[in-house]
């Protein structure tokens, strides 16, 4: 009997709501994807189209019974359900179908408390999770619905159980705080001290799963883990990466060496929990204050330009929406394409067509970064904005990085 109780816990019914639109083929499996990096079986799906959101179960009172029929059926231990659901939805969903419910939000930050290696990922997962589930305290016990506050009939009533869970939450979030701004402090002393020594800094931003860590890799020599899977990596990771050599002043190419410093940060997804984005800032400041982001997209991924819009809502909403950007065109061995270099009317660089996997293009893409960087020192340098050439980037020596 436990063996089968635990069996239907990692077997779980999928539930796709498509608000107002037809269903996505491309949602839908971005939803199987992100249950299975989750360690949970996907059972079955069922997909469900509303012009608007049932206020007391999401998917309205008839579509909650077949769901019930459909959980049965699959042997399915809980239902996930790929939007996120308001604490009265889901208390409700899961009374009537006397299943554990997940919704979108929850499942992200459970494969983040999974995943996350570092002191300071913990942290913010855990600060995450918190604030999710402070939302979330919408039950009593009737047994413990208050405690006395004082002895016999004589104590009025006391603080009820979903205060004193409040409160505990509450303390915790503080604490929490307060160790991840120490850790912003020591992140805001080592990027002093690289800007003293006037290093480059560059940072990989994409879509879950499109390539970022394996370029990574590819680029630093790093053994950063790189899966197929969503998220299978959170923590910030820094490292020298040489470039080759580059001119100075317009000279030919080939007088100095190259370096920077490459950071890879956490994946961006379609609805990523905005108390992730919160809890993340502080690791996510390394982004918005690079010297340039290289955006690696999916080459191969048909919801591509979906997948780039929703990076660039959650660069904006960190601020970095403004910090100079070069799109990195990744997987391209996986329909064919030959790595190239695309320009813009002014020939500038805008983006480069690579394979970290298998190493195509990654030269050509290490010389579009000195150039774009190149180009940007030189237009700092102008008249123009002669105020900013203090803080402009420029090569270092490779002893400074």
């Amino acid at each position: 009997m436990d063996s089968e109780r635990a069996q239907r816990s990692t077997r779980a019914l999928l539930v796709s709501v498509a608000i107002g639109r037809r269903d996505d083929p491309d949602a839908i499996e971005e939803l199987k994807q992100l249950v299975v990096s989750a360690d949970i079986v996907p059972a079955a799906l069922l997909s469900v189209r509303r012009d608007r959101p049932d206020p007391a179960h999401f998917i309205g009172a008839g579509k909650v019974e077949e769901l019930k029929a459909e959980a049965a059926a699959a042997g399915a231990g809980l239902v996930i359900f790929d939007v996120a659901l308001s604490p009265a939805q889901q208390r409700n969903l899961e009374q009537t179908l006397g299943l554990w419910v997940l919704d979108r939000t929850a499942l992200i930050l459970y494969i983040f408390s999974q995943r996350a290696q570092s002191r300071e990922g913990k942290l913010q997962v855990e600060l995450a999770q918190l604030q999710h589930l402070s939302t979330r305290l919408v039950r009593g016990w009737s047994h413990l619905e208050r405690q006395r506050g004082g002895l016999g009939k004589t104590g009025g009533p006391g603080e009820k159980q979903i205060e004193i869970d409040r409160r505990l939450i509450g303390v915790r979030v503080r604490r929490l705080r307060e160790r991840l701004k120490q850790s912003e402090k020591q992140r805001r002393t080592r990027r002093r001290a690289r800007s003293r020594g006037d290093v480059v800094s560059i940072s990989l931003v994409g879509y879950t799963n499109a390539g970022k860590s394996t370029l990574f890799n590819a680029l630093t020599q790093a053994n950063v883990f790189a899966a197929d899977q969503l998220f299978a990596t959170l923590d910030t990771t820094a490292r020298k990466c040489h470039l080759g050599t580059h001119g100075v002043n317009g000279n030919k190419r080939g007088h100095e060496r190259a370096d920077a410093v490459l950071s890879d940060t956490v994946g961006f997804i379609r609805g990523l929990p905005h108390q992730l984005i919160e809890a993340f800032k502080s690791t996510l400041n390394e982004t918005a204050e690079a010297d340039l982001l290289l955006h690696v997209v999916d080459a191969a991924s048909p919801a591509r330009a979906e997948q780039m819009a929703e990076v660039e809502r959650v660069l904006h909403e960190i601020g970095a929406d403004n910090v100079p950007t070069l799109v990195v065109y990744n997987k391209i061995d996986v329909n064919g394409r030959a790595p190239s270099v695309e320009r813009d009317s002014r020939d500038n660089i805008v983006a480069v067509s690579v394979s970290a996997q298998s190493g195509l293009g990654l030269e050509l893409l290490r010389d579009s970064i000195v150039e774009f960087i190149e180009r940007s020192a030189g237009a700092d340098d102008s008249p123009a904005n002669s105020e900013h050439n203090e803080n402009s980037p420029s090569w270092p020596n490779a002893a400074a990085v």
